[in-house]
């Protein structure tokens, strides 16, 4: 699925030139669980935008699907995030006086689909995501910090994207609350076989994942399976 190779990252020119990443190459097949761990200025977010087609590197190639993601029109580029990529952030996003179906269902009012379509397959995400449809006509505000981040994963499916990119998805939950969220993204990728890559600071966090790679000062330092594989 994704193939970068010795991917460079600067900022500014001259003297005041800072290199996010430098040299980073890497696999990650259709189907992996992938966490990308590192400190902060580690260069790990910067890789995520570059792999969310949010950002373009200064040097080096990304094949998303066997094509050359940098030969991409920016139309191009806004399809494969609407059509391909599911984003998880942090601080959900979502909108907090809509309800939680409406919230899941507004990616498919920008995609065009019609109204009875749209329910099916919001309903059908936020099954995926774990949450109870006790909960579909409350409000975003409404409802738990974990609750919230499940709506926005089922948010991110309801497109039906190959890739789940996943930035710090537990940085504003409890560690209780955390765990079950990361459990939901464990099922979507054993049972559902979905590709997704974490971005965490966190060690126990990445321990979810069957494959952690790690990345210091732009440069990835170690690439290996965690015991989820066995």
């Amino acid at each position: 699925m994704i193939e970068i190779k010795n991917i460079n990252k600067t900022y500014g020119s001259g003297e005041t030139a800072f290199s996010a990443l430098k040299g980073v190459s890497f696999t990650i097949r259709d189907g992996e669980f992938v966490a990308i761990m590192g400190p902060s200025g580690s260069g790990k977010s910067t890789l995520m935008h570059i792999l969310g087609c949010l950002d373009t590197p200064t040097s080096g190639t990304y094949f998303l699907d066997g094509k050359d993601v940098s030969k991409f029109s920016d139309e191009e580029l806004a399809d494969i995030r609407k059509d391909k990529i599911g984003f998880v952030f942090q601080s959900f996003n979502l909108l907090p006086r809509t309800t939680v179906l409406r919230n899941v269902m507004l990616p498919l009012v920008y995609a065009g689909v019609e109204g009875d379509e749209r329910e099916r397959r919001a309903k059908e995400a936020l099954t995926s995501a774990g949450l109870s449809e006790t909960h579909y006509n409350h409000h975003s505000n409404e409802i738990s910090g974990g609750q919230i981040q499940r709506v926005a994963i089922a948010r991110a499916l309801v497109n039906e994207p190959t890739l789940i990119l996943a930035d710090e998805p537990t940085g504003n939950l409890d560690t209780k609350t955390g765990e079950i969220v990361l459990e939901t993204f464990e099922k979507l990728n054993k049972e559902k076989g979905r590709t997704i890559i974490l971005i965490t600071h966190e060690l126990g966090v990445a321990e979810h994942a069957r494959r952690v790679i790690t990345i210091k000062d732009g440069v990835i330092v170690s690439d290996r399976s965690t015991s989820k594989t066995k």
